[in-house]
């Protein structure tokens, strides 16, 4: 049985190659809740841009986010979203659409996502616009409602971490060791 707390709605969030994928499947299946691939919901020019190598501005993420904040509002019962949330107001703009949304962070080196971008060649993300995702990241770790994890740390570790902080059943300062 999957117990966790009522309309429980988090993002698995963070640079491309970092695991939101893998992490995310986990824990909705884990967390009894649906799974929404925020790579899905990009618009083909996005795409497009993307697999050319050339990143997205906020004006291209815009539409993108604004699709997900639908998403989050239409699962009011619970979803995990995976996007990589990586401005600030990105991720205030998800919340607006999910109060009490929460955000899992997974954190790795440039080094480790590039090696991890490069191991995924079919992937829609080229090596050459890692750089690009580390230039745009604002470190969230000091946002309510974010859990920072070692993305480098055993996927079935990291998913166990989720989901107690979810439950609530271990505090986030012991799961400092993950981060």
């Amino acid at each position: 049985m999957n117990i966790r707390p009522e309309n429980t709605s988090l993002v698995v969030m963070g640079v491309a190659g970092c695991g939101k994928s893998s992490l995310g499947q986990l824990c909705a299946q884990a967390l009894g809740l649906p799974l929404l691939e925020g790579d899905d919901f990009h618009a083909p020019s996005n795409v497009a841009k993307m697999r050319s190598g050339i990143a997205l501005s906020d004006d291209d993420r815009a539409a993108w986010l604004d699709t997900l904040a639908e998403q989050l509002r239409s699962h009011p019962q619970g979803v995990v979203l995976t996007c990589s949330a990586l401005k600030r107001r990105y991720r205030d703009r998800l919340r607006e659409a999910a109060p009490g949304l929460r955000f899992v962070f997974l954190e790795l080196t440039q080094a480790q996502a590039r090696e991890r971008v490069a191991a995924r060649p079919a992937h829609l993300f080229p090596v050459s616009l890692v750089a690009s995702q580390f230039a745009t990241l604002e470190d969230p770790r000091d946002e309510p409602g974010v859990l920072p994890l070692d993305a480098a740390q055993p996927l079935n570790d990291l998913a166990s971490a989720v989901v107690r902080w979810v439950r609530g059943t271990q505090a986030l300062s012991s799961l400092e060791n993950l981060s």
